[in-house]
């Protein structure tokens, strides 16, 4: 599956990055009204942002596949992970900005299904081995969900996003401990920082958090602007994504360190 990527450390923190994948398979992107469209929600970068995580001992698993084909922080069923707010699914017909994705034939159950058995699965039998295998040597795991949003979208959210926006399932999936070092380590620097607000975790945090069983899930949803530039108005596909900022990035990289040796030292005490 190489699709599927993962960089085994030996601490007991795992990165998972479900969203930063543009690939599409032939037959997908063949009834998609355009390539950019189905990218466009892409967690732009953020493997590059995080690429500081393996040196810390962390393993990382990561999906090369775009979210418009499955989207692996989804609820499997196609239950709605935010009822009465706008969002999308399991196979996403529509961007975050709701325009349609597809120009014929949108994925219908048995396409569903098929998707869900060949990507789905196999992301999340790995991601819980590897939960497994760090939980048989310490009696505590984080799991760190890193994810990334344009900083304004009407059609989700009102106003601009604060830089970090952590999602702890309402304080459902990890032990407080757990988002207090967190939280300490955004508020040290520069930035803003809500916690369950706008976003509060996705499938994957809200499954997998289980802090009496040791498993500490905790999601964390960076706003674009802290790391690379975002145009002005609506997006086209001229204006994004834009490029990774070194310089605008370098500030968020030691917060971020900041943010993950939090959680390895709650892993760890």
């Amino acid at each position: 599956m190489d699709w599927l990527e993962i960089r085994r450390g030996e601490a007991p923190l795992i990165v998972s990055f479900p969203h930063t994948g543009t690939e599409l398979p032939t037959a997908v992107a063949a009834r998609l009204i355009s390539p950019w469209l189905a990218r466009k929600d892409a967690d732009w970068w953020i493997e590059r942002l995080y690429d500081f995580a393996p040196g810390l001992g962390a393993t990382t698993i990561r999906t090369s596949v775009s979210r418009t084909v499955i989207d692996v922080n989804r609820d499997p069923s196609g239950a709605s992970l935010y009822p009465g707010q706008a969002t999308t699914g399991l196979c996403p017909v529509t961007t975050f900005d709701g325009e349609p994705l597809y120009r014929m034939a949108e994925p219908d159950e048995a396409e569903i299904a098929r998707r869900r058995e060949t990507y789905f699965e196999p992301y999340h039998a790995a991601l819980a081995a590897e939960i497994g295998r760090l939980r048989a040597i310490y009696p505590k795991v984080v799991l760190y969900e890193a994810h990334s949003i344009r900083s304004a979208i009407p059609r989700l959210f009102e106003g601009e996003l604060p830089n970090f926006n952590i999602g702890t399932n309402s304080d459902a999936s990890c032990d407080p401990a757990l988002t207090a070092a967190v939280e300490a380590a955004c508020d040290a620097g520069p930035f803003s920082r809500v916690t369950n607000g706008r976003f509060k975790g996705g499938w994957t945090t809200r499954h997998y958090g289980r802090p009496e069983g040791g498993v500490h899930a905790i999601q964390m949803e960076l706003a674009c602007r802290g790391y690379m530039d975002e145009p002005e108005g609506l997006t086209t596909s001229l204006t994004w994504p834009t490029p990774y900022d070194e310089a605008r990035a370098a500030p968020m990289r030691v917060a971020l360190t900041d943010v993950l040796t939090a959680c390895l030292d709650f892993a760890k005490c």
